[in-house]
């Protein structure tokens, strides 16, 4: 039988405000510190800050009045701040991070920001290895189309939300719980999922058995009279329903979970399923997104909405008009029977079950598939779990590993070469091609009529769809 919804209460007490403080951010062009900045700003904050490149991600913040340096260095740090807050891709030899520290001004990491924002509300947090900020969009965009007027930070832009973040009168604050370097441990929310672990950023981790242990720590966070909503199908999440101190749900797409699937049809890779929630039939869900994943991630978001006090009919009625995030599956264009797409997909699993559920959507002749490595050592570490996930492409092209985080010493051990060797020996074809210029030039010579083109990585690959999409639209 359904569980009683958690009471939520707001705290009300010591709440923050950010109108007129100068705030500084170093690496402002990160998803989550531009998702941040751009709430700060709403907030009415006087903000700063810089990248190491001049994104066109950030132009936004600039036109919504943030003043932003390109490079880092401490003359960009304004006089008289009143917070620095830095991105955990910044080492701590910064010059801006020094001279902040110098100045005496108060200096937060990114997540221990998003911890001090989220307690003034009441929080939700979506944690997970894969699915996160899709999730994380679906509720935010639920929640407003019903009028609760939610806070939120997704990782990646939303059209339908007007940006990354939003700041709403609503008592709740939604945000992303990412487990890098165990930023997530700054949170403590109210409600929570975790949608799936496996490994990454084993950068920071020692292993998949240190990664559960800290989604562990993190679901212990989680207030007692609040609530947990498990994947049931992970093999991963038995041991954070023993560690929880708070209700637990789980969800599948199979039966036997809490919220489960079924009657479940398919057509063009896009799921409908009747939502059954202890048993009971609670609505009928048309998923918006394609991909079995992305059903999933919507049964999820359906547990969440709920337990934030919306009912069956309204929830599937609404997020049935959802339309995805940036760098999910993204159309960018369709000219000359080509089909270009751009996917944020950095990870083996993400790039397998996007690659499957492009194929279903699109049914093409050919997939093209433009693969980014992020990360010397992520690639290191999981090169056969990347040689076995691209089995629906039927040619990879591999530039350069996008370098960020890593020591100049990780260079030497893994390169492209490895991982284009490796999907060779997977049997898929895949090229090596180390510059954007060079790949550019190898599509427009090779892609015809009923080909698919997608550009996969967390880095700047997308810049070569653009080009694509430029080429394809000129007279040749």
């Amino acid at each position: 039988m359904p569980a009683e919804r958690p009471m939520l209460t707001r705290n009300t007490s010591n709440r923050e405000t950010f109108a007129g403080r100068k705030v500084h951010l170093i690496g402002i062009g990160g998803s989550g510190m531009r998702a941040l900045a751009q709430m700060l700003l709403d907030s009415k904050a006087l903000v700063s800050g810089s990248d190491q490149y001049a994104r066109g991600t950030i132009e936004k913040l600039a036109q919504a009045g943030a003043k932003i340096a390109t490079g880092q260095r401490d003359e960009n740090l304004p006089e008289r701040c009143d917070l620095v807050v830095y991105s955990a891709a910044i080492h701590e030899q910064n010059p801006e991070l020094l001279a902040a520290q110098k100045a005496g001004c108060e200096v937060l990491k990114y997540s221990q920001m998003l911890g001090r924002l989220m307690a003034q509300r009441v929080g939700v947090a979506v944690a997970g290895t894969h699915g996160k900020s899709t999730t994380t969009a679906m509720v935010a965009y639920v929640l407003r189309q019903a009028g609760v007027d939610p806070s939120f930070i997704v990782g990646a832009t939303v059209d339908q939300l007007g940006g990354p973040s939003g700041v709403g009168n609503g008592p709740l604050f939604l945000a992303e719980a990412c487990e890098y370097d165990r930023s997530f441990l700054n949170l403590h929310p109210q409600i929570a999922a975790v949608l799936n672990i496996e490994e990454d950023h084993l950068d920071c981790y020692e292993n998949l058995t240190a990664i559960v242990e800290a989604f562990k720590a993190f679901v212990c966070q989680i207030q007692p009279e609040g609530l947990l909503v498990l994947n049931g199908e992970d093999r991963h999440t038995e041991v954070l329903r023993q560690a929880a101190v708070c209700q637990v749900e789980t969800f599948s797409l199979a039966n036997g979970a809490d919220w489960s699937a079924d009657n479940v049809t398919s057509q063009h890779g896009r799921y409908a399923m009747d939502v059954r929630y202890g048993g009971r039939l609670f609505c009928r869900l048309n998923v918006p997104l394609a991909g079995r994943h992305n059903a999933a991630n919507a049964l999820a978001a359906v547990a969440l909405l709920y337990h934030a006090g919306l009912e069956g009919a309204h929830i599937a009625e609404l997020l049935a008009g959802f339309t995805g995030t940036h760098r999910r599956m993204m159309h960018k264009a369709q000219n000359c029977g080509i089909i270009v797409l751009d996917d944020y997909a950095h990870h083996p699993t993400e790039i397998q079950v996007t690659l499957r559920a492009i194929r279903e959507a699109y049914q093409p002749q050919r997939i093209v598939c433009v693969f980014q490595p992020h990360q010397h050592s992520r690639t290191r570490f999981l090169l056969r779990d990347f040689a076995r996930s691209f089995g629906c492409a039927t040619e990879v092209l591999v530039p350069d590993i996008y370098f960020v985080r890593d020591s100049a010493l990780e260079k030497d051990y893994i390169s492209s070469r490895d991982l284009v060797a490796q999907i060779r020996l997977n049997g898929a074809a895949a090229l090596y091609l180390p510059s954007f210029d060079r790949i550019v030039r190898h599509l427009q010579r090779t892609l015809t009529e009923g080909d698919l083109l997608v550009t996969m990585g967390a880095g700047n690959v997308w810049e070569i769809a653009d080009e694509i999409v430029r080429w394809l639209g000129t007279d040749r």
